[in-house]
């Protein structure tokens, strides 16, 4: 904790100072265009590997960049989800995965989570990727791991567009689905093109997205 603190007070002392007039602009209001949607992992920082300011991204993270198919009892990711599309009129929405995955590499291994039985359940969004994965064939334990990652990405904009406010800016043209994965080790983003189905890379595709 001491190095947090100790960063907060850098923060409050040669930060803020120069971007009083963001944040006072912040202080009332937000007007952000993007959700992003990723991991919890600490390695991936949206606003960091984005070059974003304070008050651009709206931001859910969670183990897996999971958004669970809508239902009867939404939780918290649906109406977060909900409320950027419905109240703050995002343009887009990121679901970013990322490398060496932790979650995805438990599925591809079929780790047991019994001692984990939260982790277990919340993965079971994923189920839908590990059937995909689980019928092919991989050289290496890697390859399905990176596999998985993808295709999880994938199925997770497919349970995205099961919820109402997105079916329906989707529908009206006002909103646009990006699906990326981030290779930690060497900063590239692979971003999916809605065209051919395969991830490309974004560096080379600037305007690909995966509606």
């Amino acid at each position: 904790m001491d190095k947090i603190i100790e960063g907060f007070l850098k923060f409050q002392k040669d930060v803020f100072p120069q971007r009083s007039a963001l944040f006072k602009s912040l202080a009332e209001q937000q007007n952000p265009q993007v959700l992003f949607v990723t991991c919890s992992d600490s390695r991936v920082v949206p606003e960091l590997l984005t070059q974003q300011d304070p008050g651009d991204l709206f931001v859910i993270r969670n183990a897996g960049n999971i958004v669970p198919s809508y239902g009867p009892e939404p939780g918290g990711v649906s109406a977060t989800v909900e409320y950027a599309v419905s109240v703050l009129k995002v343009t887009d929405v990121v679901i970013c995965g990322h490398s060496n995955c932790g979650a995805m590499a438990a599925i591809s291994s079929c780790q047991c989570l019994d001692h984990l039985p939260a982790v277990a359940h919340w993965l079971r969004y994923a189920d839908v990727a590990r059937a995909i994965v689980e019928a092919r064939e991989y050289p290496t334990q890697r390859e399905r791991a990176d596999d998985l990652i993808r295709e999880n990405v994938v199925a997770q904009l497919a349970n995205i567009r099961t919820h109402p406010a997105v079916a329906l800016a989707l529908a009206q043209r006002r909103l646009n689905l990006h699906g990326w994965v981030y290779d930690i080790e060497n900063g590239m983003i692979m971003a999916l093109d809605g065209k051919s189905s395969r991830f490309v890379p974004l560096g080379d595709n600037p305007h690909v997205n995966a509606t």
